[in-house]
């Protein structure tokens, strides 16, 4: 594992140093789990984001319609 050293704000550090006692937890397993947290947020951000914009590409929405229709004949019996 790797050290990294940061600043921040005192009242921040405050709050986590207060929260990091209350749950018996050190203060850097709180920022890697926020961390971890908001990283996989901003991959499903980015996710949300491509698919809004394939929405608004005809070309996209094309390819889509015609791989329902083969799914679709599939079902029929």
């Amino acid at each position: 594992m790797t050290t990294f050293t940061s600043t921040l704000p005192d009242d921040l550090l405050k709050k986590l140093g207060e929260m990091a006692h209350k749950l018996s937890i050190p203060k850097n397993k709180i920022i890697e789990i926020a961390l971890q947290i908001y990283l996989d947020q901003l991959v499903r951000a980015e996710y949300i984001h491509s698919y809004k914009q394939a929405a608004n590409d005809e070309d996209i929405l094309s390819i889509a319609e015609e791989g329902m229709e083969d799914y679709m004949k599939q079902l029929e019996p």
